[in-house]
């Protein structure tokens, strides 16, 4: 039988020396993970006994004597060392797609381990077992999670079938609590939407400037201040595809091979100014006109000096 086995760089194996192109008996009955000498039918199921180590020693070998059939781990009581396979080989043996240089990975350009198809059809992942594209965490089945085993996307938190969560188990969407099958809540156990709160199931009143008012966070959304402030793009960051990369950002960020591009620190100290000066005189009265509009607040948030306006 043609089969494989991981040796340790010295090409030992449970304390058993071999070498490239001979052959070995032991007068025993093989048992699989009792004695015999021990192989794989398939060269990816070897490294769920030996780490993927470009250290370690990869050989095909032959069964010659009697098998114990153990499904992946396989064992004989007579083995012949055929010949050495190159990381190379064994990197384009155990990946169906291309360009990884992780484990059992059937998409492309994936580092991690077992990336969709036979173990992994998305692209780009870096960490294990992800059905989706550009994850670094593991077992996601969405897309762009750091977090692991979220059907959604985009999430920092783990087990989340929403998207762009940094909390835990939440169903809904963009929470930083855990649990909740609401949107937007910082909270836990959140039926409702916009919670600082834990286990409610009505919307709360939010406070302006430091004080209460009797607007819930949806209706200051829906309103022309909010629409306006939602004009400044004062994202603190900003995703540059690799397509945009400058040479020298290709250099400082060599992750961008992986993850398709890199997250660029924005400087953000003029926007708001900008954004203010190219409002009308009926624009800015509508910011002034925010519930407890505090002149003095606003500046520290914001660097504009409302005042002067007047």
């Amino acid at each position: 039988m043609k089969a494989y086995k991981v040796f340790n760089s010295d090409w030992t194996c449970r304390g058993f020396q071999y070498q490239v192109g001979k052959t070995y008996k032991e007068d025993i009955a093989p048992s699989v993970c009792d004695r015999g000498f021990h192989f794989c039918k398939k060269l990816i199921d070897c490294f769920s006994y030996y780490s993927f180590n470009h250290n370690n020693k990869v050989a095909e070998i032959e069964a010659l004597g009697e098998i114990d059939d153990g499904g992946a781990k396989c064992c004989t009581n007579k083995i012949k060392i055929v010949k050495e396979i190159t990381w190379h080989e064994v990197l384009e043996m155990v990946n169906i797609g291309a360009g990884n240089t992780g484990l059992g990975n059937s998409g492309d350009g994936n580092s991690g381990y077992r990336n969709s198809g036979d173990r992994n059809s998305g692209d780009r992942n870096s960490g294990d077992r992800n059905s989706g594209d550009r994850n670094s965490g593991y077992r996601n089945s969405g897309y762009r999670n750091s977090g692991y085993r979220n059907s959604g996307d985009s999430n920092s938190g783990n087990r989340n079938s929403g998207d762009s969560n940094s909390g835990n188990s939440n169903s809904g969407n963009r929470n930083s609590g855990n649990r909740n099958s609401g949107d937007y809540n910082t909270g836990d156990f959140n039926i409702s939407d916009n919670n600082t709160g834990c286990f409610s199931t009505k919307d709360h009143k939010i406070l302006f400037f430091d004080k209460k008012t009797n607007i819930t966070l949806q209706e200051w959304r829906g309103g022309d201040a909010f629409y306006l402030l939602n004009q400044v793009n004062s994202n603190p960051t900003e995703w540059i595809y690799t397509d945009d990369m400058t040479d020298q950002e290709k250099a400082d960020y060599p992750s961008y091979k992986t993850t398709g591009g890199y997250l660029k620190n924005r400087d953000i100290s003029k926007v708001y100014q900008e954004w203010w000066d190219q409002l009308n005189s009926k624009e800015k009265q509508c910011i002034k006109d925010i519930p407890n509009f505090d002149a003095k607040k606003f500046q520290q948030i914001t660097g504009i000096n409302a005042e002067e306006d007047k």
